[in-house]
């Protein structure tokens, strides 16, 4: 695997990215894995807690998905 590799691609319409390589689904479904694991075990003992790993787990997605979008973010109008 080549490190410049992209596993996202800027979307056509509006802002963001979206996967294009099993690198790409697998951070989105680890992403998601997680949410609904710690939303299991923490939203009714902790909320505090949960609310904090989901903005920590968002910043790192959101992180990971630029770093390895072909192009950079910005609004697209297609």
């Amino acid at each position: 695997m080549k490190l410049n590799e992209y596993w996202f691609k800027p979307k056509r319409y509006g802002y963001g990215a979206y996967p294009i390589t099993w690198e790409g689904w697998a951070v989105v479904l680890v992403f998601f894995l997680f949410l609904v694991w710690r939303s299991e075990t923490l939203i009714n003992i902790d909320p505090g807690r949960f609310y904090f790993e989901v903005i920590v787990s968002v910043i790192a997605l959101i992180w990971i998905s630029k770093l390895k979008t072909e192009e950079e973010w910005k609004w697209r109008w297609g």
